[in-house]
């Protein structure tokens, strides 16, 4: 196959060209019959997120061993160990870093993730987070007895559920369920499996939803016409 016109850089979702007007390129002339394509160098992009800093309060103690971060607050300790293909690293005015070691698509997908996992133990450890939900139903409500969430969910049984260390559940007015603590992922996962009893429906909405949730209705099914 002849030789063509060098190669381009484009982002990483470039595919290859077949030539013509394809990426402003300008094809030689070939005789008929012979066909070529335009190959293009992939060059990707740093991640919007991973190359953000990420701020270390005053009251959070930070321990870095190699691939490994361990953050210590107020509110409890939580530890990160990252894959290879990032590295964190201490800047001098105290703020951390995430870079990638290599260019490659999982490094690029690894780089976002672990910039925001390691801004969530930070701000977990130092501030917390929380989770709330709603019960919308006739005769729905919940209450904390002891260090458990038991929930009357339309079932001939109440819903018992015991509170994970390190959590807190707090409910306010029989139908709105906080949950709050230093561990994101803990928090959301255990706000996922009270969810799971009873997902909103999409006729009458009853069901446990999130507060920031937005169900989408159904219309229901009209009576026959006479």
């Amino acid at each position: 196959m002849a030789s063509i016109s060098p190669s381009l850089h484009h982002p990483c979702n470039s595919r290859t060209g077949f030539l013509g007007k394809t990426h402003g390129t300008r094809p030689r002339l070939f005789s008929a019959g012979r066909v070529g394509f335009v190959r293009t160098l992939v060059e990707c992009k740093e991640s919007r997120i991973g190359k953000q800093p990420i701020e270390v309060p005053p009251n959070v103690t930070l321990t870095l061993e190699e691939q490994f971060v361990k953050a210590k607050g107020p509110l409890g300790e939580l530890s990160l160990s990252f894959p290879g293909d990032v590295k964190i690293v201490k800047e001098e005015s105290g703020n951390l870093r995430v870079y990638k070691t290599a260019e490659t698509k999982r490094a690029n997908q690894m780089h976002g993730l672990f910039r925001t996992l390691t801004d969530n133990i930070i701000v977990g450890v130092s501030k917390g987070f929380d989770k709330k939900l709603q019960l919308v139903g006739v005769g729905y409500r919940a209450a904390v007895e002891g260090n458990d969430l038991v929930m009357n969910l339309g079932f001939s049984h109440p819903v018992r559920m015991a509170i994970p260390e390190g959590l807190a559940v707090k409910v306010e007015e029989n139908t709105r369920i906080t949950v709050s603590g230093y561990d994101k992922s803990a928090i959301g996962q255990f706000a996922a499996t009270i969810k799971k009893w009873r997902p909103p429906e999409p006729y009458k909405g009853k069901g446990i939803r999130y507060m920031d949730e937005v169900v989408r209705r159904k219309e229901g099914k009209a009576g026959k016409k006479k």
